[in-house]
C-alpha cells in the first residue's frame, strides 16, 4: 500500500535535537521511499537561523506496515512539525498493471488482508487517556485490596473465591494498562546526535556518540523528563570530561573520543549510564573545593563515592572558567532535583585519566508496582518484591550464634543485616520469631528484620507530603485495604544511610525517629 507523507517544516525541530535523516532512513525500513524536498519556506541567507528547519519533505511510502508504525516513526517530532499521512489511491501511485498468476495474485490478496487486519489491530491513543486508564486501574486496585480485607474477616468461601478472581484480573489489567505506557529508550538516545554533533563543532573536539540498550522500555512519563538530565550530562562530558585531540593524542589515547550512553533493567528499575573516555574528576580537587566552601569539615573522612556525589550540591564546580557550556558540577543539584523528582538517584563513577560514569537509576514506573507488606511493631511497610529475593527466619540461637553481631548465616553464605525496629526507632516486643527479608541492594545482599510478613501486596504509589520529603530512605507511601498508609521502603536508600551511619549514632536515631513519626501519623490518615 502507498502513503503521502508530508513532514516539516519545524520551527524547533533542530533545536530539539532531531535529526530528520534519521526519520527518513528510519522510513527506508518499512518499505519502499521515494523523497522530495521543498525549500520553499528557506530565507534569504542573512535572515538565515541555524538552528531552525525551513526545509519540508514530501514522501512516497510502499509498504505493507500499518499507519500506526508510520506514525510511531514521528512519535517524538509530531509536536514540533507539520504532519500529514494520506493513503494513495492505486491509480494515482504510478504504478503499472502486471499480469500476474492466479496462485500470485491469492497470494497478494491475503498479504493485503494480514496488512488490514493489522492495521485494524491497532489504533493510536492520546497519552492523557492512558493516564487517565492507570489512575483508574490505581483505584481499582485499591478497591480490590478493601475487598480483600472484608472478605478475611468471614468465613463465605464463596465471597472468597470471588475476591480471588477479582485480585487476579486486577492484576492483569494493572499489567496491561502499565505496558501500554512503556515505550523504548531509542528515541530519546538519538535525540543526543545532533547535540553531540554542534557541540563538537564548537568545543573543537572530535567526539563520536554511541548507545546500546536502546530498546529498553520505559514508562512514558519518566522518558519524556529525561531529556533535560540527558542533555545536561552531556553538555558536561563535552565541555570538562573529553579533551582536545592534543591532549589525548600527548596521553596515547584516540584523538576520537567517545561518549557512551547505555540503558538496562535492574529488577523493577532501568540504569541509564552517560559514560566518557575523558579525564575524569580529580576526586583531591573535588574534596579541597567543597572543603573551601564549608560544605564538609577538614578532617571528615569520606569515601570515593562521597566525594564524588559532593558535586550534585547547589552551585558545586571544580572548573576553572564557566563557559557557556556547561562546568562540571554546575547546575548539577537541578540534574539531581529532576532524577529525585521521579523517585530516582544518581551514582558517579570516575577513574582520573581514563573517563567518568553518572548514572541514573530510575524506577520503570511511576503508578503500580509489586510490593511485600511486612509489620514492624505496629507500623506497617512495603518492601519492593523486584528486590527481595528470599525470606528466612531469624532465631534467637542464630542472633547467639553471631555473638550479637547482625550477621546472619544463609546456608553458608554470612548476609549482614538491618533490624527496622531498632533502625527505625519503632517500639514494640519484639517476638521469639523474626522474619528476616534478604533483598538485593546496590551494595549487595542484605538482610531487613521484620516482625512478620503479611503477604504480596499490589501497591499503589502515592507522594508524600512536604513534611516527608527529606526522608531519604522512603519512596512514597500506599493505601492499605482498612483504610490505614503503609510505607514504600526504598532498600538501597536504606541500605545505603544505615552504612554511612553506622559510626554515627545520633544521627541515625534521629533519621530513625524521623521515619517513625512519619509511620506513626500515617496510621491516622
Amino acid at each position: 500500500r502507498s502513503w503521502q507523507i508530508h513532514f516539516g517544516p519545524g520551527a524547533d525541530l533542530i533545536r530539539n535535537g532531531t535529526n530528520p535523516l534519521l526519520l527518513l532512513r528510519e522510513l527506508r525500513q518499512l518499505g519502499t521511499l521515494k523523497t522530495k524536498a521543498i525549500a520553499a519556506a528557506m530565507p534569504p541567507l542573512a535572515e538565515l537561523d541555524p538552528e531552525r528547519c525551513y526545509i519540508a519533505w514530501e514522501i512516497t511510502l510502499i509498504t505493507a506496515a500499518p499507519v500506526e508504525a508510520i506514525r510511531d516513526v514521528f512519535l517524538f517530532v509530531e509536536d514540533y512539525c507539520e504532519l500529514k499521512i494520506e493513503p494513495v489511491a492505486a491509480a494515482s501511485s504510478g504504478a503499472h498493471a502486471v499480469e500476474t498468476a492466479p496462485g500470485e495474485a491469492s497470494e497478494r490478496r491475503a498479504g493485503r488482508k494480514a496488512s488490514d487486519s493489522a492495521q485494524a489491530a491497532s489504533i493510536r491513543v492520546a497519552a492523557a487517556k492512558l493516564d487517565q486508564l492507570v489512575d483508574l486501574v490505581g483505584q481499582l486496585v485499591t478497591v480490590q485490596a478493601r475487598l480483600g480485607e472484608l472478605a478475611a474477616r468471614g468465613e463465605d468461601r464463596d465471597m472468597q473465591a470471588v475476591v480471588e478472581e477479582v485480585d487476579a484480573l486486577t492484576s492483569e489489567l494493572r499489567e496491561t494498562s502499565m505496558s501500554m505506557r512503556t515505550l523504548p529508550v531509542r528515541s530519546t538516545f538519538e535525540r543526543m546526535k545532533r547535540l553531540v554533533y554542534d557541540l563538537g563543532r564548537s568545543l573543537h573536539k572530535e567526539v563520536e556518540l554511541t548507545f546500546e540498550g536502546g530498546e529498553t522500555e520505559l514508562d512514558k512519563t519518566v522518558i519524556d523528563q529525561l531529556n533535560d538530565p540527558l542533555m545536561h550530562l552531556i553538555r558536561n562530558c563535552m565541555d570538562h570530561g573529553v579533551e582536545s585531540a592534543d591532549v589525548r593524542r600527548a596521553a596515547g589515547k584516540p584523538e576520537m573520543a567517545n561518549v557512551h550512553l547505555s540503558a538496562r533493567h535492574a529488577g523493577a528499575q532501568v540504569l541509564i549510564s552517560v559514560a566518557d573516555d575523558g579525564k575524569g574528576i580529580d576526586p583531591e580537587a573535588v574534596r579541597a573545593k567543597a572543603i573551601e566552601k564549608g560544605l564538609i569539615a577538614s578532617d571528615a573522612r569520606l569515601s570515593e563515592a562521597e566525594v564524588y556525589s559532593l558535586i550534585l550540591a547547589p552551585g558545586f564546580s571544580t572548573a576553572r572558567e564557566v563557559t557557556d557550556v556547561s562546568g562540571r558540577g554546575v547546575g548539577m543539584d537541578v540534574v539531581k532535583r529532576n532524577v529525585e523528582a521521579l523517585r530516582g538517584s544518581i551514582e558517579i563513577a570516575s577513574q582520573p585519566g581514563r573517563g567518568s560514569t553518572v548514572t541514573l537509576r530510575l524506577p520503570l514506573t511511576l503508578a503500580i508496582i509489586d510490593g511485600l507488606l511486612v509489620r514492624v511493631g505496629d507500623a506497617r511497610f512495603v518492601m519492593p518484591l523486584a528486590n527481595t529475593t528470599e525470606c528466612v527466619e531469624l532465631t534467637q540461637k542464630d542472633i547467639e550464634a553471631a555473638n550479637g553481631k547482625h550477621l546472619a548465616n544463609i546456608r553458608g553464605e554470612i548476609v549482614p543485616y538491618i533490624r527496622l525496629s531498632e533502625y527505625l526507632r519503632v517500639h514494640g516486643e519484639r517476638p521469639e520469631r523474626e522474619q528476616v527479608m534478604i533483598a538485593e541492594t546496590e551494595h549487595g545482599r542484605y538482610g531487613f528484620v521484620v516482625d512478620q510478613v503479611l503477604g504480596d501486596h499490589q501497591t499503589v504509589i502515592k507522594n508524600l507530603g512536604r513534611l516527608y520529603r527529606s526522608v531519604q530512605i522512603i519512596s512514597g507511601a500506599t493505601i492499605l485495604g482498612d483504610g490505614n498508609i503503609a510505607l514504600i521502603l526504598d532498600l538501597n536508600r536504606l541500605t545505603q544511610e544505615a552504612i554511612r551511619n553506622l559510626a554515627m549514632e545520633p544521627e541515625l536515631h534521629a533519621q530513625g525517629a524521623r521515619v517513625c513519626a512519619a509511620a506513626t501519623a500515617s496510621q491516622g490518615f
